[in-house]
């Protein structure tokens, strides 16, 4: 399982297109979710997203962009993902559907946060209702949040708490875990250098981390984005017991060993 998140702030044009960055990211991870921000972006069709894709397994939802800005994404791998209904919202969008290996129905949701105070409250109210609605079925949600859980996650740029702490009650109130960032402490860099924060982040339920128990978010390198690409995945292989597992049952065996040529540990 593999889900890439990221503000692409807008796919440009000519020598300046994303498009390719994007496919070539596609083609090294092989995620199984695309989840895209500010991708200004007026109406798309399948054959395009087939190209940033790499191939024909793929479906998608997009929310356009108003104005000058906005835009959201989300590209699937239909060979493990098959979507039942789709959902949006000013601030986001989502697909629900069902992961075909479990057949576990899940919801993927692509966050692209408000900036202003007003839109923050009622936004955070909102979706709480939403997720609290269904909390038994699986949920991610990702995406660009605007918004930092601490002064930790800012440096050279304003912090403000009250914003902080809507966001932190949120995440509480709504149950949701926030998989914890490797690689880099920051996830968006202001076009000057000098001015860093983490607005980006996956949030998953229980009934999610039960699918998949041992979750991982690392940034990818940044290129032609303000954001760094983050990518989610379950680094629980099935390469057969855990080893400590193993151990404790070879001292077991150990322990009541009588003389006999050998053991069996399973």
């Amino acid at each position: 399982m593999k889900f890439l998140s990221l503000n692409i702030r807008g796919f440009g044009v000519g020598r300046e297109s994303k498009v390719g960055w994007l496919k070539s990211i596609c083609r090294v991870q092989k995620p199984n979710f695309v989840v895209l921000q500010e991708t200004k972006l007026h109406c798309v069709d399948l054959q395009w997203i087939r190209v940033i894709w790499g191939n024909n397994n793929c479906n998608f939802i997009q929310k356009e962009m108003v104005g000058k800005s906005g835009g959201q994404l989300i590209i699937w791998d239909t060979d493990v993902f098959d979507a039942t209904d789709s959902f949006s919202h000013d601030f986001f969008i989502g697909v629900r559907g069902v992961w075909k290996r479990s057949q576990k129905e899940i919801s993927v949701i692509n966050v692209y946060g408000p900036h202003d105070d007003h839109n923050k409250v009622n936004f955070w109210d909102q979706f709480l209702n939403i997720i609290s609605r269904a909390s038994d079925k699986a949920w991610v949600v990702c995406g660009d949040f605007n918004e930092v859980r601490g002064e930790e996650e800012r440096f050279n740029c304003q912090f403000i708490e009250s914003r902080a702490k809507l966001f932190n009650d949120f995440i509480n109130n709504s149950k949701l875990i926030d998989i914890p960032l490797g690689g880099r402490t920051f996830t968006r860099v202001s076009d000057d250098g000098l001015k860093f924060s983490k607005l980006d982040r996956f949030l998953v339920n229980e009934a999610f981390h039960n699918l998949w128990s041992s979750l991982s978010v690392v940034t990818l390198d940044r290129d032609k984005s303000d954001h760094y690409p983050i990518i989610m995945k379950d680094d629980d292989r099935n390469f057969g017991h855990k080893p400590i597992k193993i151990e404790k049952q070879i001292k077991k065996h150990q322990a009541g060993f009588k003389g006999k040529k050998s053991c069996k540990v399973w």
